[in-house]
């Protein structure tokens, strides 16, 4: 792993608990018509130094949309936000020599080379011939496209357009990093090669980095601590570790049809149920499920392992009036996180 020196970054004005991203009601409303959509709806936010900060939920939550407020491209309607200690709004060129980002969207210009493409951004940064130079040269080697940097972009594949605009990120040798979905569309491959150089990055640098995703996965492998945000707001953070613990033992999935409700009712009024919630599917049930399922279905978090509660969760959804076509059981994940505090899986 090459290293990578680091910058000496700007003075910037004192902020609380080494934060290196501080958010507190965050607002930002777009007109759709005649009506004012909040796609960021009062976000707090506090991502300690060093540290990888996910921001995990589906599309069009407000990730990308709190992403852009935090890299200066659009302004905030309301609210307070400060990266590496300056004001989004109010000192957005000092954030700027600060940060680097990757967007959801893969911009190359196709026609240049991966070296082309660095070195142009290096000069848009007024950085000296001579780092551009070194920096191209480490991080080449970083994202492993020795081979390939002299090509044009537009012979490469996926994956490698999306280390190259992590390159392209690390240039400026930014405090604080933004990845907005930084592996959407990519095969496992090549996911699992951009979250080891994000580890690297971390490990090695002590880069501070705010990444967007909607893959569980994701956000459980590489983040310290997770931001649940659905329809703007974020309704759930802490460590993946501290998210998934609060869910109890065991989820229960039941396929069925029915009164609902009902039997969501009576779920909720048992000692041993932590939460209960419904939802809609069409997925295929896990490895342990028979059945093909059946909407609606009903997701049961247990404050015991199930063993015990399989019994008495069969005779309440009799009870209930609720037949039974399919049944599985798993320790909980994020996406049951998700499902708790939002009621609704996060791949809807």
């Amino acid at each position: 792993m090459t290293q990578i020196a680091q910058p000496v970054p700007p003075t910037a004005q004192p902020f609380r608990r080494n934060l290196a991203i501080e958010v507190a009601g965050l607002v930002r409303t777009f007109q759709n018509g005649q009506q004012a959509v909040r796609a960021v709806d009062g976000v707090d936010l506090q991502v300690e130094s060093g540290s990888i900060y996910a921001l995990l939920g589906p599309n069009g939550a407000g990730k990308t949309t709190t992403i852009n407020i935090l890299t200066t491209l659009i302004p905030p309607t309301s609210g307070l936000a400060r990266v590496g200690g300056f004001d989004v709004v109010k000192e957005a060129a000092q954030v700027r020599r600060i940060i680097g980002a990757t967007f959801q969207e893969t911009v190359v210009d196709k026609n240049l080379s991966g070296r082309d493409t660095l070195d142009t951004h290096g000069r848009l940064y007024h950085l000296p011939k001579s780092l551009i130079k070194s920096r191209i040269a480490e991080l080449t080697k970083l994202v492993e496209l020795e081979e390939a940097i002299d090509r044009a972009t537009k012979t490469y594949s996926g994956g490698m357009k999306r280390r190259l605009e992590l390159a392209r990120g690390l240039m400026t040798q930014p405090q604080v990093l933004f990845l907005d979905e930084p592996t959407q569309g990519l095969d496992p491959h090549n996911r699992d090669r951009i979250w080891t150089y994000i580890r690297q990055l971390k490990a090695e640098q002590g880069l501070t980095i705010l990444l967007t995703t909607h893959y569980m996965e994701e956000a459980e492998q590489l983040a310290d601590r997770v931001g649940i945000i659905d329809y703007g707001k974020i309704v759930k953070s802490g460590t993946p570790e501290e998210l998934i613990g609060a869910l109890g033992e065991d989820v229960v999935t039941i396929f069925g049809s029915g009164d609902t409700g009902r039997l969501l009712a009576s779920l909720r009024q048992q000692p041993f149920v932590d939460w209960a919630s419904e939802y809609s599917t069409g997925e295929t049930p896990g490895e342990d499920s028979l059945a093909k399922p059946v909407s609606p279905s009903i997701q049961v978090g247990l404050k015991e392992q199930a063993g015990k509660s399989l019994r008495p969760i069969v005779e309440l959804a009799e009870q209930a009036g609720f037949k039974i076509a399919d049944l599985s059981i798993k320790r909980p994940s994020l996406n049951d996180v998700f499902l708790k505090y939002t009621g609704r899986r996060l791949r809807d």
